[in-house]
């Protein structure tokens, strides 16, 4: 198989994303799932839902990402694979293998979000394109910043994100980012509302930044 990164995806990369894949990340072979599809029908598994396993394997499987600052670094590695359960949990797979033993599991989830699954089911970004533009961004970001300021809990509320403008390419839901006119902000809940503590709530404020550091190759 190709071990050069994919970058090959159902919705389009920014510059910066597809700099961050083949700069940062390094691809492994990584078995791909053909030889499971018709094992998985005959338990009963919809052909859709097979189809997006065996599709997310060939383009992303293998992608080693670099850690993130949050979710004890994110799934070291894209690899697909039915959940326990698969028949209970139908439209849902998993993303990636966990760096370390935690108490949630990285998946894709039925409208091909990517998320934590613990206590319960958090989308965290609409799609696994969203993840990696994150993990993209937090690294234009944090090498151009001048002050990294970390925040957790009740104190985000304080952050003057309503005079902030979106960041869309990351496609964010649980996660989101936002935009101001020297600054980034990164904003955290996913394991706040996956455990319901909401002190685990975490914000990065990225200061300094000039127009190249706002946004790069970005959008």
């Amino acid at each position: 198989m190709d071990l050069q990164p994919v970058i090959d995806s159902f919705e389009p990369l920014t510059r910066r994303a597809e700099w961050f894949i083949a700069a940062r990340c390094v691809r492994v072979e990584c078995p791909q799932l053909e030889e499971y599809r018709d094992p998985w029908l005959e338990i009963g598994l919809p052909a859709t839902q097979v189809d997006r396993v065996v599709e997310f394997q060939r383009r992303w499987g293998g992608l080693v990402l670099p850690p993130s600052l949050d979710y004890e670094g994110g799934p070291k590695m894209l690899r697909a694979d039915m959940p326990g359960g698969a028949l209970q949990r139908i439209g849902w797979f998993e993303a990636g293998t966990q760096r370390v033993s935690m108490a949630c599991e990285f998946m894709i989830g039925p409208a091909g979000e990517f998320g934590i699954d613990g206590d319960r089911w958090v989308p965290l970004h609409a799609s696994i394109e969203g993840w990696i533009e994150s993990l993209a961004l937090a690294d234009h970001a944090a090498c151009n910043a001048k002050q990294i300021n970390t925040i957790r809990g009740d104190e985000i509320d304080e952050l003057p994100v309503s005079a902030f403008e979106p960041v869309t390419e990351i496609r964010g839901l649980a996660d989101t980012w936002w935009r101001g006119p020297d600054s980034l902000i990164a904003i955290y809940t996913g394991e706040a509302e996956c455990f319901g503590a909401p002190r685990l709530r975490v914000a990065r404020v990225y200061a300094g930044l000039d127009k190249w550091g706002l946004s790069g190759w970005g959008r």
